[in-house]
C-alpha cells in the first residue's frame, strides 16, 4: 500500500522518530533557538540526506559567507562543496558603499537587490530542498513588520509553488519578527542549550503528529547532531513468559520463594558496603551463565573497581564479559541526559536480546545524569517500565544513608516501582558487626517471612540459618529471645 503521507528525512538521528517518520514534503519549517543551539547545523543534516537521495539543494546564507559555511560544515563531518550556496551575507565593501542610499533608503535598495537574487538563484537550481540561515534578516530588508511578513509570506508561497520543501532559522528577538515567521511556517522546531545541556521541542507540525518533548541532543564534532526521543514505555512491549529465575546461590532463592521473576523490578536496599551491588551482580551473574545476556550499568564505581572487587569475592565476570554474556558500562558523572543513557539501555535491549539489567545506583542515577526537567525519578521510571514491558528482568539498587535505627526500604521513595523489595543491613550482635537479609515484598509470588544472616567472602556470597533467636532485627540492636 503507497504511503497517504510520504516523509523527508532530516538525516538527524532521532528526529525523524520524534517527527513521527520525518518532515512532510513540499512544506515550510522553522528552526529556532539562541545563538550556538545548533540551528545552522540542522541545516546541514538537511541537505546532505538530499544530496544524498540525488535531490537538488539550494543553500541561501544571509550571515556566513559560502567559503566561512563550508568550512564550518566540513569540522562537523559534512561535505558541502558540490552545494549550491546563494551567499547574501555582507560584503567588507559594503561597509564603504553608502553612495547607494542617497536617493533611497537601505532597505529598499538591498530588498529589491536581494529579491531579485533569491527569485534568480530559485529559477536555476530549481531546488527539491532548500536552507536559509537566517530567513529573520529579510526584517532589515523591511521597511516594517507588515512589509516584513509580505516579504516572507511571499517567497515562502513562491517555493511551495516551486516544489521545494524549505527549511529556515531564526533567533528569538524582541520584536516580533520570530513570532511572524512562527506563524508563518507549517512546522516549527526549538532548540535549546543551558547548562544541564542541549534539547529539542517539536512546537508546530501541521498535517502530522509528533512526539511530545524536550527530547535530549547532542552536537559531536564527527557526527553532527543526534536527538534522543523521550522513552514512552506503552509503545514497548515483548512476548515472554514470567518465570522464576534463580541467583545463583541457593539459600537466597529460599529466602525469595524461588528467586525473582522474569520481567520483575526488584530493589535491592540498604546501607553503604553491605552487599547491594553484589547481589546484583550474582543475578547479573546468573543470568550469563545460563546462556543469557546481562548488562550491568554501574553509577558509583569505575568498571577497573568493579572487576577486581567482583574477583575477590569470587564472583568474577571477566570471563562472561569476554563471551560476550555480560557488558559493563561505568556511567560517567554529568555525562548524559537522562534520555542519552536510556537510548543506550534501548540499544542495548533491542540490538542483544538482553534478558538481564542492573542499574547500580538509583541515587548515583539521579546524581550522574543530566537533565533539566524537575523529577528525574519521572525518567527511571520510565525505563524500568520500558524494561519490564520488554520482558527485561531488572535489578535496581538503593544505598539507605541510615545505617541502624528505624527501618526504611528506601530513601529515595522509589520503592513503589519494584515488585520485589530485597533488603540488606547492619545489626549489632554482642558488640559485633554483622548482616541480616530479608524480603519486604514479592509480587508474584510468596516468599520466607524471616530474617537470615548475610555473609559476604572470598566465595562469594553466603546466605545463613534464619535469625530465630533475635528480635528486633530490624531495628539494627536485636535482642535474645530468651536469656542463656
Amino acid at each position: 500500500m503507497t504511503d497517504p503521507s510520504p516523509r523527508l528525512s532530516t538525516d538527524i538521528t532521532g528526529l525523524d522518530t520524534v517527527l513521527d517518520g520525518g518532515l512532510v514534503p513540499n512544506r515550510t519549517y522553522m528552526v529556532r533557538g539562541v545563538s550556538g543551539a545548533g540551528k545552522t547545523i540542522v541545516g546541514y543534516h538537511f541537505l546532505a540526506a538530499g544530496v544524498e537521495n540525488g535531490e537538488d539543494v539550494l543553500f541561501i546564507s544571509f550571515e556566513e559567507s559560502a567559503t566561512d559555511l563550508r568550512a564550518n560544515a566540513e569540522t562537523l563531518g559534512f561535505d558541502l562543496s558540490t552545494v549550491p550556496v546563494l551567499d547574501l551575507s555582507p560584503s567588507p565593501e559594503a561597509f564603504f558603499d553608502d553612495e547607494a542610499y542617497t536617493m533611497l533608503s537601505p532597505s529598499e535598495v538591498e530588498g529589491k537587490s536581494t529579491a531579485n537574487e533569491l527569485r534568480d538563484a530559485i529559477e536555476e537550481h530549481d531546488p527539491d530542498r532548500v536552507v536559509i540561515d537566517p530567513l529573520s534578516q529579510l526584517g532589515r530588508l523591511s521597511s516594517d513588520s507588515y512589509q516584513f511578513r509580505r516579504l516572507v509570506s511571499s517567497l515562502l508561497s513562491y517555493l511551495k509553488r516551486s516544489g521545494a520543501t524549505t527549511l529556515f532559522t531564526s533567533q528569538p528577538s524582541s520584536g516580533d519578527t520570530d513570532e511572524t515567521l512562527a506563524y508563518l511556517c507549517d512546522g516549527s522546531v526549538s532548540l535549546s542549550r543551558s547548562e544541564q545541556g542541549r534539547s529539542v521541542r517539536v512546537e508546530k507540525f501541521r498535517g502530522s503528529d509528533s512526539q511530545r518533548g524536550p527530547h535530549a541532543m547532542r552536537i559531536d564534532g564527527d557526527r553532527g547532531m543526534r536527538v534522543f526521543p523521550r522513552l514512552v514505555p506503552e509503545a514497548h512491549h515483548r512476548e515472554f513468559t514470567i518465570e522464576p529465575l534463580s541467583s545463583g546461590i541457593d539459600d537466597l532463592d529460599d529466602l525469595l520463594g524461588g528467586g525473582i521473576e522474569r520481567g520483575s523490578i526488584t530493589l535491592v536496599s540498604g546501607p553503604s558496603g553491605v552487599g547491594k551491588s553484589t547481589t546484583g551482580t550474582a543475578f547479573a551473574r546468573a543470568t550469563a551463565d545460563r546462556g543469557e545476556r546481562a548488562a550491568i550499568y554501574l553509577f558509583e564505581e569505575s568498571e577497573q573497581s568493579f572487576r577486581h572487587r567482583s574477583e575477590s569475592i569470587g564472583i568474577p565476570i571477566d570471563d562472561l564479559v569476554e563471551s560476550g554474556n555480560l557488558r559493563v558500562d561505568a556511567v560517567e558523572p554529568l555525562s548524559l541526559s537522562t534520555d542519552e543513557f536510556a537510548q543506550q539501555v534501548r540499544d542495548e535491549v533491542e540490538a542483544n536480546d538482553t534478558a538481564f539489567v542492573l542499574i547500580d545506583g538509583t541515587a548515583g542515577y539521579e546524581l550522574s545524569l543530566n537533565d533539566e526537567r524537575s523529577d528525574i525519578r519521572r525518567e527511571l521510571h520510565a525505563l524500568a517500565r520500558y524494561l519490564k514491558n520488554m520482558g527485561v528482568t531488572v535489578v535496581l539498587t538503593e544505598e539507605i544513608q541510615q545505617v541502624t535505627g528505624a527501618f526504611h526500604a528506601s530513601d529515595n521513595h522509589v520503592s513503589y516501582l519494584a515488585d520485589n523489595i530485597l533488603f540488606i543491613r547492619y545489626i549489632e550482635v554482642r558488640g559485633e558487626i554483622r548482616k541480616a537479609v530479608g524480603v519486604l515484598k514479592k509480587r508474584f509470588g510468596g516468599f520466607e517471612p524471616t530474617l537470615r544472616s548475610f555473609e559476604i567472602g572470598t566465595d562469594g556470597i553466603t546466605v545463613g540459618e534464619p535469625l530465630d533467636e533475635l528480635r528486633g532485627v530490624l531495628t539494627g540492636t536485636p535482642t535474645w529471645n530468651e536469656a542463656e
